[in-house]
């Protein structure tokens, strides 16, 4: 048996330099990036790639490689402010944020591909859920991500959270009724990854979260 693996052992040391980095700031984008990345051939990813193609919605989307195109906010903002289009694209340019945020990933296995996928959406998934897109609501979101997907990646980032509210003598009683919350919708709402967002922005919102069986936070649409 091959004990020693560069690779692989460079992949962990990049996982774990995310983490450190995310204690240290746990809104810090490169360290989740980092995490996500080193993680990205560990058991515990595989056990979550497992979990998501044994739902056939998802296994489908994932054998189909699916990735919508880059989002013109421009043009969503054209849309009814009822849509889902119009819901996530004036969000987006309120914040000033670009929908193509994320670090690419190339895609070579199912693991990637979700790795990807998961990066491409994340904005979506705080339009249906009305996690907002500040501190407490990457918190729910992520939360609602770990029912979802069982996802280390945002278990390490919970745990930076709680770390953090610890330190700084914060609300962690708050921040765990947060978790709950987010967790609970992730448990009642029917899989994410299954969508095809990107072919439903004329959609109303509140359709799309009535048909997933999601109850929203208060998130604004206009």
């Amino acid at each position: 048996m091959k004990l020693f693996n560069p690779k692989r052992n460079l992949k962990l040391i990049q996982a774990a330099r995310g983490v450190f980095g995310l204690i240290k700031d746990p809104g810090s984008l490169e360290s989740i990036f980092d995490i996500g990345e080193g993680l990205q051939e560990s058991e515990l990813m595989q056990g979550a790639i497992a979990h998501l193609l044994s739902m056939p919605e998802v296994a489908a989307i994932v054998k189909e490689r699916y990735l919508g195109t880059t989002p013109n906010l421009e043009e969503l903002l054209q849309l009814p402010p009822d849509s889902l289009g119009y819901a996530y694209a004036s969000k987006m340019t309120t914040e000033n944020f670009d929908p193509e945020f994320y670090r690419k990933v190339q895609i070579t296995s199912d693991t990637s591909y979700v790795l990807l996928r998961v990066r491409q959406t994340h904005d979506i998934w705080h339009a249906v859920t009305g996690f907002d897109t500040d501190p407490a609501g990457e918190i729910g979101l992520q939360a609602f991500v770990l029912a979802q997907n069982h996802w280390p990646i945002a278990i390490l980032i919970l745990v930076g959270a709680m770390l953090n509210a610890v330190k700084k003598q914060e609300d962690l009683n708050g921040l765990m009724q947060l978790i709950h919350r987010g967790y609970q919708m992730g448990v009642n709402a029917k899989p994410f990854m299954a969508q095809k967002w990107e072919e439903q922005w004329e959609r109303p919102l509140a359709e799309i979260r009535s048909e997933l069986n999601v109850v929203p936070l208060a998130f604004p649409t206009a």
